[in-house]
């Protein structure tokens, strides 16, 4: 891992792909430090309970972050849910809610860690997914706020250029415990068609690796029989 990178904050960094790119920095020689509603799992790593809709806790938590690090490298936004279902079938404030983690938790995230990126010449790593690319029916939270947070990514990466770096993820489905807990139709079909989250960490990895001047702008990552793109 580049010497410089070595410091990463970890939104949704208790499960999932956030975890999988916790143990990647780990193992990489770097240290994370894990952001999320529920950090059991993330143990022995540096970690801290966050909702990242909260946005004034958002800034604390990266501010305490940053201090207890001695300066953060990295910014990695891996927090994100969904609630499947039609639009007319699913309630308002669960919509939004979806926008509010996927989106807004990413922006507040990315808004708290500036400071601290911009006197390391930081990176910022956005999540977003193949339905960033493709809308999918009873996806329409999931897939507006994908698409949203792919365009903030590439504002923020003009905004930001020669002082932060910045690289949208787009993977595709992931063997996560993402999908756990939804009705059969919301469901894959076929898990052997699931990317391990672990690919998708090391991916996030290189795009971190990268020496000052060179930028991974947009990769994504998906197993080879995805379906949901192209």
């Amino acid at each position: 891992m580049n010497e410089q990178k070595r410091r990463v904050i970890i939104t949704g960094g208790g499960s999932g792909l956030g975890l999988a790119c916790a143990e990647a920095v780990a193992d990489a020689g770097g240290t994370p430090f894990v952001l999320d509603l529920d950090v059991s799992a993330a143990a022995p790593h540096r970690a801290r309970a966050l909702d990242v809709t909260d946005r004034p806790a958002v800034g604390r938590r990266i501010d305490e972050a940053a201090e207890e690090l001695g300066g953060v490298d990295a910014l990695v936004c891996a927090a994100g849910i969904d609630v499947p279902g039609g639009l007319d079938e699913i309630a308002a404030a669960q919509w939004e809610r979806v926008l509010a983690v996927n989106l807004l938790g990413t922006v507040s995230a990315v808004r708290a860690a500036l400071p601290h990126l911009s006197r390391t010449h930081g990176r910022v790593v956005t999540v977003s997914s193949t339905l960033a690319l493709r809308g999918a029916a009873g996806a329409t939270a999931y897939s507006a706020s994908k698409f949203a947070v792919r365009g903030f990514s590439q504002a923020l990466a003009a905004e930001t250029a020669g002082r932060v770096g910045v690289t949208n993820i787009i993977p595709g489905g992931m063997r996560t415990h993402f999908f756990d807990g939804r009705e059969e139709q919301y469901r894959p079909q076929d898990d052997s068609r699931l990317n391990d989250p672990a690919r998708v960490a090391e991916a996030i990895l290189f795009a971190l690796s990268q020496p000052r001047g060179a930028e991974v702008r947009e990769m994504l990552v998906a197993h080879e029989d995805e379906g949901s793109w192209p």
